[in-house]
């Protein structure tokens, strides 16, 4: 038997290509050349997860009673955090029973939620760029996915007034993230206002990824949809701790917000896994509840790599803004060509990595992501490179050249 006539479902063999897996072919493909890459294209934290967290999974380790299958809610103890997190983060006060939910990862999560509330057919809305799970998940549960193009003269924030009301009153979910990946864009408190209006007005559920909540700079806190009057009645917001807590590997992330959105995940999740194992939760409880100290180095750590790139960037005449959150940095392509030809001139010509902005959809075409996760000793070899081959924008070019 040779299984020729067994194919992939239809819901798989419908999503665009991506971008991330034929990236991992061409670095690949340059360390079998020998490359010395500079991986600067997934967001994938370099440091270590804190001490605290890794102590407090060591223990919980020894612990008999987390060898047994978790509670499918998720452990008092890491819920409890949650709450007291939210609480001390934003003034949020949240139900510890019904209005959190861990999750195996945000995207797991986000993915997921799609599967327990998309029908096929139904009108999804999903920023573009935007992170390839808010479009994925939908697509995934048969539903159909409006872009709605991100620009940059509107600072890369969604323009509401622009949603056409045929389209808004059939939209069920919009899914935004603020601070943004991969634009990097933060969001006034009066644009949550605004937007939880919009979906009061049609009846829409949003969906808030807030995974950079504390990747923040120069004295700007990001907002919680959670705080915004009306925000918990008609949506819920993810978070992880990959990002600030150097924790991508562990999987571990939360949902909060309207109970009964929470509890319709719950119960998708009570068919398709046992939940998270309890040593993981215990540990990311002790994450959320390191003292602000903790938050503050990171922060620091990356402010520092941030404006070391920017600069350097800046003098070789690319055009890149100094971003308030997250860490990355996005930048307009300084030649005219796509992301994705972009992106592999750069790879074969200096082994430095870089994600094409059409990797987080039609919208980021014309740009590139760069993360964050290299040292500034390591960001001026990639810069350095940049310069020697040319990858220069048009101004920086024309000096070099005279």
């Amino acid at each position: 038997m040779t299984l020729d006539r067994i194919a992939l479902a239809d819901r798989l063999q419908g999503l665009p290509t991506y971008v991330f897996a034929r990236l991992d072919e061409l670095k690949a493909d340059a360390r079998a050349r020998g490359i010395d890459l500079i991986d600067l294209g997934m967001g994938n934290p370099d440091g270590p997860t804190p001490a605290t967290v890794v102590e407090a999974a060591i223990a919980a380790l020894a612990d008999p009673t987390h060898h047994g299958y978790p509670p499918f809610q998720g452990t008092p103890r890491f819920r409890q955090a949650i709450v007291n997190w939210y609480k001390r983060r934003y003034n949020v006060t949240l139900d510890v029973e019904r209005e959190v939910l861990p999750v195996l990862g945000s995207k797991e999560g986000l993915t997921h939620l799609a599967l327990a509330y998309v029908n096929p057919g139904d009108l999804i809305l999903v920023p573009s760029p935007g992170y390839p799970a808010h479009f994925r998940g939908p697509l995934l549960a048969g539903g159909t996915v409006r872009e709605l193009i991100l620009k940059p003269d509107n600072d890369w924030l969604i323009d509401l007034a622009a949603i056409p009301d045929s389209v808004a009153e059939q939209a069920k979910i919009l899914y935004f993230n603020y601070p943004n990946n991969p634009t990097t864009a933060t969001a006034p408190r009066e644009f949550y206002e605004e937007i939880v209006a919009f979906a009061r007005r049609y009846d829409i559920l949003l969906v808030h990824d807030l995974c950079y909540a504390e990747l923040a700079y120069d004295g700007y806190q990001p907002t919680s949809l959670l705080e915004i009057p009306g925000g918990k009645e008609i949506g819920v917001e993810f978070h992880t701790l990959s990002k600030t807590y150097n924790m991508a590997g562990w999987r571990v992330g939360f949902v909060v917000g309207n109970d009964r959105v929470v509890q319709g995940l719950r119960s998708l999740k009570n068919n398709m896994d046992y939940g998270m194992f309890g040593v993981v939760q215990t540990a990311a409880a002790a994450a959320l509840d390191l003292p602000d100290v903790y938050i503050h180095e990171a922060q620091a750590r990356y402010r520092t790599r941030r404006d070391f790139l920017v600069r350097g960037l800046t003098e070789l005449g690319w055009s890149v803004k100094n971003p308030q959150a997250t860490f990355y940095v996005w930048a307009k392509i300084p030649f005219d060509t796509t992301s994705e030809e972009f992106i592999e001139m750069v790879m074969d010509k200096t082994g430095v990595v870089l994600t094409p902005g059409n990797a987080f959809g039609s919208g980021g075409e014309g740009y590139v992501r760069v993360s964050l996760i290299a040292e500034p000793d390591r960001l001026a070899v990639a810069l350095d490179r940049f310069k020697q081959a040319g990858i220069c924008g048009e101004t920086a070019a024309l000096a070099m050249g005279s």
